[in-house]
Protein backbone atom coordinates (compact mmCIF):
# COMPACT_ATOMS: atom_id res chain seq x y z
CA UNK A 1 0.00 0.00 0.00
CA UNK A 2 1.84 3.12 -0.87
CA UNK A 3 2.91 6.12 1.17
CA UNK A 4 0.93 5.52 4.48
CA UNK A 5 -2.42 4.90 3.09
CA UNK A 6 -4.49 2.49 4.89
CA UNK A 7 -7.83 0.43 3.71
CA UNK A 8 -9.71 3.22 4.81
CA UNK A 9 -8.12 5.58 2.80
CA UNK A 10 -7.91 3.67 0.08
CA UNK A 11 -11.75 3.20 0.57
CA UNK A 12 -12.60 6.94 0.79
CA UNK A 13 -10.69 7.75 -2.42
CA UNK A 14 -12.46 5.05 -3.73
CA UNK A 15 -16.01 6.26 -2.75
CA UNK A 16 -14.96 9.90 -3.74
CA UNK A 17 -13.75 8.79 -7.20
CA UNK A 18 -17.22 7.37 -7.63
CA UNK A 19 -19.01 10.75 -7.03
CA UNK A 20 -16.79 13.50 -5.06
CA UNK A 21 -20.12 15.38 -4.33
CA UNK A 22 -20.89 13.29 -1.67
CA UNK A 23 -20.88 14.56 2.37
CA UNK A 24 -18.99 13.75 4.71
CA UNK A 25 -21.59 11.72 6.37
CA UNK A 26 -21.76 9.83 3.68
CA UNK A 27 -18.44 8.96 2.97
CA UNK A 28 -17.96 8.08 6.36
CA UNK A 29 -21.06 5.74 6.11
CA UNK A 30 -18.72 4.08 3.36
CA UNK A 31 -15.81 3.08 5.29
CA UNK A 32 -17.77 2.62 8.40
CA UNK A 33 -16.50 6.31 9.73
CA UNK A 34 -17.83 9.27 11.52
CA UNK A 35 -17.83 12.10 9.18
CA UNK A 36 -15.28 14.52 11.19
CA UNK A 37 -12.74 11.48 10.91
CA UNK A 38 -13.73 11.06 7.13
CA UNK A 39 -13.22 14.89 6.48
CA UNK A 40 -10.16 14.83 8.42
CA UNK A 41 -8.67 11.39 6.79
CA UNK A 42 -9.95 13.12 3.13
CA UNK A 43 -7.82 16.86 4.30
CA UNK A 44 -4.73 14.66 5.10
CA UNK A 45 -4.80 12.90 1.85
CA UNK A 46 -5.43 16.61 -0.14
CA UNK A 47 -2.18 17.86 1.88
CA UNK A 48 -0.31 14.67 1.19
CA UNK A 49 -0.81 15.29 -2.22
CA UNK A 50 -2.84 12.24 -2.74
CA UNK A 51 -5.84 13.69 -3.95
CA UNK A 52 -5.39 16.02 -6.32
CA UNK A 53 -8.55 17.72 -7.25
CA UNK A 54 -11.58 17.58 -7.78
CA UNK A 55 -13.13 18.23 -11.08
CA UNK A 56 -16.10 18.37 -13.56
CA UNK A 57 -16.16 15.57 -16.20
CA UNK A 58 -17.52 17.74 -18.95
CA UNK A 59 -18.68 16.64 -22.35
CA UNK A 60 -16.55 18.17 -25.35
CA UNK A 61 -18.87 17.55 -27.96
CA UNK A 62 -21.36 19.65 -26.18
CA UNK A 63 -18.64 22.69 -25.87
CA UNK A 64 -17.90 22.49 -29.80
CA UNK A 65 -14.55 20.37 -29.18
CA UNK A 66 -15.87 17.49 -32.06
CA UNK A 67 -12.40 15.84 -32.59
CA UNK A 68 -10.35 14.13 -30.23
CA UNK A 69 -6.70 13.00 -31.57
CA UNK A 70 -3.52 11.21 -30.41
CA UNK A 71 -0.70 13.03 -31.53
CA UNK A 72 2.96 11.14 -31.29
CA UNK A 73 5.52 14.04 -31.30
CA UNK A 74 9.22 13.99 -32.13
CA UNK A 75 11.23 16.85 -30.38
CA UNK A 76 14.30 16.10 -32.31
CA UNK A 77 17.15 15.64 -30.12
CA UNK A 78 16.98 14.76 -26.19
CA UNK A 79 18.22 18.40 -25.10
CA UNK A 80 15.19 19.66 -26.79
CA UNK A 81 12.78 17.22 -24.63
CA UNK A 82 12.28 19.34 -21.97
CA UNK A 83 12.00 22.34 -24.08
CA UNK A 84 9.62 21.26 -26.38
CA UNK A 85 7.09 19.38 -23.13
CA UNK A 86 6.91 22.74 -21.65
CA UNK A 87 5.71 24.33 -25.02
CA UNK A 88 3.01 21.69 -25.51
CA UNK A 89 1.29 22.40 -22.45
CA UNK A 90 0.61 26.18 -23.44
CA UNK A 91 -1.76 24.72 -26.97
CA UNK A 92 -5.23 24.79 -26.69
CA UNK A 93 -7.29 21.91 -26.47
CA UNK A 94 -4.45 19.51 -24.91
CA UNK A 95 -5.53 17.79 -22.51
CA UNK A 96 -2.61 14.97 -21.79
CA UNK A 97 0.94 15.14 -23.17
CA UNK A 98 2.83 11.83 -21.69
CA UNK A 99 6.64 11.45 -22.25
CA UNK A 100 6.80 7.90 -24.23
CA UNK A 101 9.73 5.58 -24.85
CA UNK A 102 10.10 4.32 -28.06
CA UNK A 103 10.46 6.36 -31.87
CA UNK A 104 8.80 9.87 -30.31
CA UNK A 105 9.32 11.80 -27.14
CA UNK A 106 5.72 12.54 -26.55
CA UNK A 107 2.28 11.09 -26.60
CA UNK A 108 -0.27 14.28 -26.74
CA UNK A 109 -4.25 13.83 -26.34
CA UNK A 110 -5.92 16.91 -27.78
CA UNK A 111 -9.86 17.83 -28.68
CA UNK A 112 -10.16 20.51 -31.05
CA UNK A 113 -13.25 22.15 -33.20
CA UNK A 114 -12.93 20.02 -36.10
CA UNK A 115 -10.22 18.37 -38.03
CA UNK A 116 -9.28 21.56 -39.85
CA UNK A 117 -8.47 23.48 -36.52
CA UNK A 118 -6.46 20.39 -35.07
CA UNK A 119 -4.44 20.87 -38.52
CA UNK A 120 -3.81 24.71 -38.23
CA UNK A 121 -2.90 23.62 -34.42
CA UNK A 122 -0.45 21.25 -35.62
CA UNK A 123 1.38 23.20 -38.18
CA UNK A 124 1.58 26.48 -36.16
CA UNK A 125 1.26 25.70 -32.42
CA UNK A 126 3.07 22.62 -32.12
CA UNK A 127 5.77 23.44 -34.69
CA UNK A 128 6.08 26.48 -32.52
CA UNK A 129 6.24 23.92 -29.38
CA UNK A 130 9.55 22.95 -30.92
CA UNK A 131 8.00 19.56 -32.24
CA UNK A 132 10.57 18.39 -35.54
CA UNK A 133 7.36 16.00 -36.57
CA UNK A 134 4.90 14.68 -35.61
CA UNK A 135 1.79 11.74 -36.23
CA UNK A 136 -1.54 12.21 -36.07
CA UNK A 137 -4.36 9.38 -34.74
CA UNK A 138 -8.03 10.71 -35.48
CA UNK A 139 -10.58 9.04 -32.78
CA UNK A 140 -13.59 7.88 -34.37
CA UNK A 141 -15.70 7.09 -31.29
CA UNK A 142 -14.89 7.17 -27.87
CA UNK A 143 -16.01 3.77 -26.12
CA UNK A 144 -14.58 4.20 -22.94
CA UNK A 145 -12.78 6.90 -21.09
CA UNK A 146 -12.45 7.58 -17.39
CA UNK A 147 -9.67 9.06 -14.70
CA UNK A 148 -10.57 7.17 -12.47
CA UNK A 149 -7.50 5.05 -10.98
CA UNK A 150 -7.80 1.07 -9.92
CA UNK A 151 -8.13 1.26 -6.65
CA UNK A 152 -8.80 -2.54 -5.60
CA UNK A 153 -10.81 -1.79 -2.65
CA UNK A 154 -14.15 -4.32 -2.49
CA UNK A 155 -17.41 -3.67 -1.33
CA UNK A 156 -18.41 -5.89 1.81
CA UNK A 157 -21.08 -7.81 -0.63
CA UNK A 158 -18.51 -8.71 -3.42
CA UNK A 159 -17.91 -11.80 -4.30
CA UNK A 160 -14.40 -13.09 -3.16
CA UNK A 161 -13.37 -9.92 -1.45
CA UNK A 162 -10.83 -11.77 0.27
CA UNK A 163 -8.90 -11.76 -3.02
CA UNK A 164 -9.42 -8.47 -3.80
CA UNK A 165 -9.04 -6.50 -1.03
CA UNK A 166 -10.63 -5.25 2.22
CA UNK A 167 -14.36 -5.31 2.89
CA UNK A 168 -15.88 -2.09 3.43
CA UNK A 169 -19.50 -1.63 4.50
CA UNK A 170 -21.93 -0.66 1.64
CA UNK A 171 -23.15 2.72 2.11
CA UNK A 172 -26.57 3.37 3.40
CA UNK A 173 -29.51 3.74 1.38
Amino acid sequence: MGRGLDDVDRGLAAALQEDARQTNAELGRCVGLAPSSAHERIRRMEEGGHIRGYHARLNPGSFDLGVTAYVFVDAGDIASESRVGEGLKGIPGVQEIHHIAGEDCFLVKIWAEDTGSLGKRLRSEFAAAGAQSTRTTIVLETILESAGIPLNVARATDAGADDQGPSLPEPAP
